[in-house]
């Protein structure tokens, strides 16, 4: 049995290293501080300045790799991906870092985002009668990388971002050099850093951390970052555009140490648990987070309201992809084998319960099940985040607009579905202003519906749901 997960899903996680002579090694452990970011597989791709060596698989991390895979890929240049997990069928084909021979050479490529017109690309390519090894939009990348004109691959690469519309944080390798890319409007974070004589590329700056990598600067919004022999070097080829970084990074996706878009996450968490407070206060006795997302904004709650914290839902952080579910049916399953509430703390208690978003309800409402049962004498839901109402076409995996329940909803009715006595969302206008150090705007999409890049064919994503 599958697990049906009632949650939102980042699509990747990307690293690279350059100049090191450990570099798939360190590459190993970048991904291993990325692993939230995907669990469906894993790899790395390395060079020794004359080939490029390859290894993935299905899979965290910890199980796709031996030492001896490690030690078969050599040299002192990297890049690393992982992928996320979805609910429909995962292939090998589709892991990356996505490695190719064609007229130039070698390269690897690991992508984090999503190409909202792949489709359109795909056809055209096809048309013309090539042949694509995988459903990933990245691949097309590869495409228009080996049919450009230009000479040189930086400007191979620049002509074929250009064609792009959509989200990517984008690592290329190849026997001489490794690169940069984000896109214009910085959907997705990527991190430049320095360790000691090498450079290392992240998607967050938690995988600096563990190598004790230096954080130097974010890779900016439409910026082409080299790295060679002679060190880095920046290109900023196109014209400038609203910068509109993902706010659901900062609500979910990336973990708490991580100091993305240049602040700091689990700060931001905090203060959007603290407005929260603010905009739904209730009398109570405790606040208890839904883990492990739901801590920090819980702390912020508690804090701003005087209310006490308590964690008394626990986590099982050892449940794997799959599990085979007993003859006899046990209410709530699914949830009860990853969340269990401590009976002792939370019996006649009147409990305000902090969750990062509501997706289907599915879930929330079985948590709620599940301490009522528990002997909970009231139960507040409050929500981290503003209804999410909208899909996501720009690399996060999102049901249709038909499947959110606050698309379809109302708060009221959504409230009567998951059985909490009350129900309170995040304001827009609040969330704004708990990440207000990050910058001015930010994709929010999913809860307002404006979209920054216009999405030609709203259909599931290629790379996400083939």
């Amino acid at each position: 049995m599958i697990p049906f997960e009632d949650r939102f899903n980042d699509e990747c996680g990307v690293f690279g290293i350059y100049g090191h002579p450990e570099a798939a090694n360190l590459t190993y452990l970048g991904l291993y501080s990325l692993q939230h970011r995907g669990q469906e597989s894993s790899g790395i791709a390395s060079t020794d300045g004359k080939d490029i060596h390859s290894h993935k698989g299905m899979g965290l991390v910890a199980d796709v790799f031996t030492s001896a895979d490690i030690e078969k890929l050599h040299g002192s240049a990297a890049i690393g991906h992982v992928r996320y997990s979805t609910s429909g069928e995962s292939h090998i084909r589709n892991a990356q870092p996505f490695v190719v021979e064609y007229s130039r050479g070698g390269i690897a490529v690991a992508h984090n985002g999503n190409i909202v017109n792949a489709m359109l690309l795909r056809a055209e390519f096809e048309a013309y009668g090539s042949i694509f090894q995988s459903s990933m939009d990245t691949e097309i990348i590869v495409h228009l990388i080996a049919s450009s004109k230009e000479i040189s691959l930086v400007d191979r690469i620049t002509a074929s971002l250009r064609r792009l519309q959509g989200s990517y944080s984008l690592l290329f390798l190849t026997d001489e050099v490794m690169i940069a890319a984000r896109d214009p409007h910085g959907f997705r974070p990527l991190s430049l850093g320095r360790l000691k004589g090498s450079w290392v590329v992240a998607s967050e700056t938690c995988a600096f951390d563990l190598i004790e990598a230096e954080y130097v600067r974010d890779i900016e919004p439409g910026e082409i970052v080299l790295i060679d022999k002679d060190g880095v070097k920046s290109f900023k080829p196109y014209p400038k555009v609203n910068f509109t970084p993902c706010v659901f990074e900062f609500i979910y996706f990336a973990r708490p140490d991580s100091k993305i878009f240049g602040v700091n996450v689990h700060a931001v968490r905090k203060r959007l648990g603290a407005r929260l407070a603010k905009e739904h206060p209730v009398e109570a006795d405790m606040v208890v987070p839904v883990p492990d997302s739901g801590v920090p904004a819980s702390i912020g709650y508690a804090e701003e309201s005087g209310i006490p914290f308590d964690k008394g839902i626990v986590r099982n952080h050892y449940v794997g992809r799959t599990f085979i579910e007993p003859k006899d049916a046990i209410r709530h399953f699914g949830v009860k084998i990853k969340l269990n509430a401590i009976e002792d703390i939370i019996r006649g208690k009147r409990v305000v319960v902090i969750d990062d978003s509501i997706v289907r309800g599915t879930t929330s409402r079985k948590i709620i099940k599940m301490i009522r049962a528990a002997g909970a004498k009231e139960v507040h839901m409050r929500i981290s985040s503003p209804p999410t109402i909208c899909p996501c076409y720009y690399g996060i995996d999102t049901p249709r607009r038909e499947d959110l329940i606050a698309a379809v909803q109302s708060i009221e009715s959504i409230n009567k579905y998951i059985t909490s006595d009350t129900l309170g969302y995040l304001s827009v206008e609040g969330l704004y202003e708990a990440v207000r150090d990050a910058g001015g705007s930010f994709c929010d999409a999913c809860f307002t519906g404006k979209y920054p890049v216009e999405v030609l064919t709203k259909v599931p994503q290629l790379a996400l749901f083939k």
